[in-house]
């Protein structure tokens, strides 16, 4: 969840680490600093708070030196402070490490260095690791990087490291083991990051490391051996990506131009897969395993956060489209519950980032009962697309607004075409029916820009309501995981309390919390649950409760009975949650933007959340 970014070079280490921070400081935003070997010496500075305090207090230092380390930090031990701050250094002052992960038997470890006279000024488990590798180092006939070795074999836990030691003052040591790292060729440079982010503008030449992998990076070579000291060969491969894609543009905030995005962003994702003439859609990404899917007894989807209510909203699809059994699980509780998986089964696993820890441990399990696993998620070379037997990326391009909006689209269009393309093989919708509904899947990115060009009616609604305390969301059918996703939205961005129900439960207990002062979100398309739609209306209204509605365009009868509306393009059920989706994110942005809040970074959330 925390940024990392390293340099070895032949230029000042300083400003290529501070810029690398800023655009990693969507993963971690609250401490940050950086290491510095100058002059055979570690110069560390550290601050809480944004990159910004950072960067002031290195105003005027004047480092000049060609190899160092920064970090982002989303605290897990320990609360926000200075010292918390990595980078943490050895009691020797020789070696600083930065750490993205937790090692979860830290206690022990700090027992152990304590009975050895070590002393700790930080409540981290990151200063505790760089402690021991320090004593590993001291104690044993061998160098830095075996060192390393040695000391991750009593290591229990995920990480990402990168460590500067100044006895070797010739290299960064970068470590892997459940948590991402991406090392970047330069000209008689590297680069070591997170994500690719932070050294986008300098090379788009990257090898990602795998699990347990260990990497001597210099200037000039990368040595990189697995846990059984096998060397590996290092194999780059070159990014699809531009600068401008990590770059705000023209607008105020990245949560509102991903907003924006999402028309073109579902355009690439159909590109070349969806076929509307023919009715076809190809998805190459399954192809080895095609008949395990097509023919599975039953499909589990597993994610966490938004990308859960993606699957939620997808087993409407499945089910009615390809008539298997759906089931949805938070990937948090899978690994708990001991579930009954065989080889007929199908995982697939939905993760923006595809580092999500929790959806990682349940791949895992499900490979190991036997279970055909895809992974559906926006980052090539991420630890779930390389775990999974096979997957399909959603390419909706960097999100780096913290609340997920375009990618949320970009994996509901995929699991669209997916449904789509297992319902054809199965012959559970026929030809001309699946022609009609390729052909609407395709044209989905306009009616989201209808939407867009009446946003400012949206910000107009926004102004009447962002001084609620409560906001309760309500959706039948496909609408209901989508009346979650916008109250998470609202959660996320404005801090606002909301809650998502089915709209039929309102009843059995939500309904007490109706009063004047309630806003009351209902989803009231003109779908085959609209009339017990308009029923919850009146139950609402009869109770004072404020309604803001979101209806299909032209439904001039609803109008009367609700306090403001907001109109989508008439489309079909089975993909209007790809649309009626997209004026919550706005809601919830400049209600967000209007209390004060930062959007784009959410108090205590961070991007990818690598940790369990």
């Amino acid at each position: 969840m925390c940024g990392i970014v390293g340099y070895i070079g032949d230029h000042s280490a300083v400003s290529i680490l501070l810029k690398g921070l800023q655009r990693l400081e969507y993963r971690g935003y609250d401490s940050a600093g950086i290491a510095v070997l100058e002059e055979g010496e570690l110069a560390v500075f550290k601050k809480e708070g944004k990159v910004a305090n950072l960067i002031s207090q290195l105003n005027g230092t004047g480092l000049h030196g060609s190899i160092g380390i920064g970090h982002t930090r989303w605290a897990t031990h320990g609360v926000p402070n200075d010292t918390n701050a990595h980078p943490h250094v050895s009691e020797d002052g020789k070696i600083a490490l930065i750490h993205n992960g937790i090692i979860e038997n830290y206690l022990t470890l700090k027992s152990e260095l304590k009975a050895k006279g070590y002393h700790f000024q930080s409540e981290t488990d990151t200063e505790v690791l760089v402690q021991f590798i320090a004593d590993v180092y001291r104690n044993s006939d061998v160098d830095f990087a075996e060192s390393v070795h040695l000391a991750l074999q009593r290591v229990i836990g995920a990480y990402g490291l990168v460590i500067l030691n100044v006895d070797e003052p010739d290299q960064l040591i970068a470590v892997r083991k459940g948590s991402p790292l991406v090392i970047g060729k330069g000209d008689h440079a590297h680069y070591i990051g997170s994500d690719a982010s932070p050294f986008l503008e300098y090379t788009k030449e990257v090898i990602y490391l795998n699990d347990d992998e260990i990497a001597v990076v210099k200037r000039d070579s990368i040595s990189i051996t697995d846990s059984k000291h096998k060397r590996v060969s290092p194999y780059f491969e070159r990014l699809d990506l531009e600068l401008d894609a990590i770059e705000k543009g023209a607008y105020d905030h990245f949560m509102l131009k991903e907003i924006f995005e999402q028309p073109d962003r579902l355009r690439d994702c159909m590109r070349g897969r969806v076929l509307a003439q023919s009715g076809e859609v190809k998805l190459g990404g399954i192809r080895s395993y095609a008949d395990k899917v097509y023919h599975a007894k039953r499909l589990i989807l597993t994610a966490c956060g938004t990308s859960y209510y993606a699957g939620l909203t997808a087993e409407y699809l499945f089910e009615d489209l390809c008539r298997i059994p759906v089931e949805v699980e938070y990937a948090s509780e899978f690994r708990y519950r001991n579930p009954v998986l065989s080889e007929d089964d199908v995982l697939v696993a939905i993760s923006q980032s595809g580092e999500t820890a929790d959806t990682l441990v349940a791949v895992e399990l499900a490979k190991s009962a036997g279970a055909t696993v895809l992974g559906i998620c926006n980052v090539v070379g991420s630890s779930i697309a390389r775990a999974t037997h096979e997957g399909i990326y959603t390419h909706a391009g960097p999100e780096i607004g913290v609340a997920s909006t375009k990618a949320f689209t970009a994996q509901l269009i995929v699991l669209s075409m997916l449904a789509l393309k297992i319902a054809g093989e199965r012959g559970t919708i026929d030809q001309r029916k699946k022609q009609a509904l390729v052909k609407e899947l395709q044209v989905v990115p306009e009616l989201i820009e209808e939407v867009l060009d009446h946003a400012g009616r949206i910000k107009q609604i926004a102004q009447k309501y962002w001084l609620a305390s409560n906001f309760l969301y309500l959706g039948r059918g496909y609408q209901y995981p989508i009346a979650m996703e916008g109250a998470l939205k609202l959660k996320e961005i404005s801090y606002i309390h909301a809650e998502g129900y089915p709209a039929a439960e309102m009843k059995h207990g939500p309904i007490a919390l109706i009063d004047a002062e309630m806003p009351i979100v209902v989803l009231a398309l003109k779908d085959k649950a609209y009339d017990k739609v308009l029923s919850n209306i009146e139950e609402i209204k009869s109770r004072h409760g404020k309604v803001i509605a979101i209806i299909s365009e032209g439904d001039e009868a609803i109008k009367a009975q609700v306090d403001d509306w907001i109109e989508i393009p008439a489309v079909l059920e089975y993909f209007a949650p790809l649309v009626s989706v997209v004026p919550l994110q706005l809601l919830a942005y400049h209600i967000g933007i209007m209390k004060g809040c930062n959007v784009d970074q959410p108090r205590n959330l961070a991007k990818s959340v690598t940790v369990e």
